[in-house]
């Protein structure tokens, strides 16, 4: 159990540090918006609500998962449910897999439900530990310590791979999703740790009855680079760290699947700005998600640190609307993109 809480606390600092960013890109650089000087919109009167499984928050930012299972680790996440409650924002606790091997840490997660009693709040469980199908109690516990409106399940087969105490049999992980669908009454959700989701995967999740799709593309945190630079791996194989699709591409392969299948879509790896969000919505995406900006915040500067992120990337995204001449975020589409010459 120790190795886990460990291992927690190293991948917190090597995502804040910025040790372990991907070289390669999210791909977003290669678009740039088109400019409207005759936008017609009041700057006043944009609204950047959006909608995520029926439910309408105040921005289109999921704070995506991270911390979890370490002591250290619930006055992290103490602060993230408050700010989430305070900005109406969707987010999700990190992997609870070591709180269902050790129940002492259940605290390190059930605190934010205290701390945020009408915010929409996720449960994580790797697609791994699905094999076979969870225990009926272990679920419960999961999603009645935080009293959970979702479930997320991550998946990180590349991460595995480069933890000398990874797991390596990933034989199981579909039909273990398909029996969680099956199961719980409320949403699942499926996304990577960043090294992205093909469109033939997509369809195989959405066919088991996921209702979303989180890309976490490459182009953000390398988890790769993160368990080659642990100190513990004492072979890493850093020919791996830039394994992965980029954001771009995982969205606009998965957003085709939109014409025969009903579910929404996130983007997410590497989203660094309102920019990212706008492009992101304009590639196709429903929402977008974001943990290291926040994480990083957070860890300099406590819940004022993440309040002033949020207020900068929220006044981006209004100036970014205006430009387009979009009043809302259901106005943005890939017309108002093009490929840098």
């Amino acid at each position: 159990m120790s190795e886990i809480r460990d291992r927690k606390k190293d991948h917190i600092k090597f995502t804040v540090d910025q040790q372990a960013q991907y070289d390669q890109s999210t791909g977003f650089e290669r678009y740039q918006f088109i400019h409207n000087a005759l936008p017609e919109v009041n700057l006043d009167d944009i609204s950047t609500e959006a909608v995520l499984l029926g439910r309408t928050f105040s921005f289109p930012l999921f704070i995506s998962s991270m911390t979890g299972g370490y002591s250290e680790a619930g006055q992290v996440n103490a602060i993230i449910a408050e700010f989430c409650n305070e900005k109406n924002l969707p987010f999700g606790v990190g992997s609870q897999r070591a709180m269902l091997e050790d129940d002492s840490l259940t605290e390190t997660f059930s605190i934010v439900r205290k701390k945020a009693p009408n915010t929409f709040i996720c449960s994580n469980i790797g697609g791994v530990q699905l094999i076979g199908g969870l225990q009926k109690d272990s679920l419960r516990s999961m999603i009645d310590s935080i009293e959970a409106d979702a479930v997320i399940v991550h998946l990180n087969p590349l991460q595995e791979l480069m933890q000398p105490e990874g797991d390596r049999n990933f034989k199981g992980v579909l039909d273990g999703i398909e029996h969680l669908v099956t199961k719980t009454s409320i949403p699942v959700l499926v996304k990577e740790t960043g090294a992205g989701i093909s469109q033939s995967v997509a369809r195989k999740l959405i066919n088991v009855g996921v209702s979303v799709i989180d890309v976490a593309g490459a182009g953000g945190t390398s988890w790769a680079k993160v368990e080659n630079l642990r100190d513990s791996n004492l072979d890493p194989n850093f020919d791996f760290d830039e394994w992965g699709i980029s954001t771009t591409d995982c969205l606009i392969d998965i957003n085709k699947l939109k014409k025969d299948h009903k579910f929404e879509l996130i983007s997410s790896g590497g989203i660094r700005s309102a920019f990212d969000i706008a492009k992101s919505l304009c590639l196709g995406a429903d929402f977008t998600a974001s943990a290291q900006p926040f994480i990083k915040a957070i860890s300099v500067n406590g819940l004022e640190g993440a309040e002033e992120l949020f207020l900068k990337w929220e006044k981006d995204l209004k100036t970014i609307l205006t430009l387009l001449g979009c009043k809302s975020l259901e106005d943005l589409n890939h017309s108002h993109l093009k490929l840098k010459s």
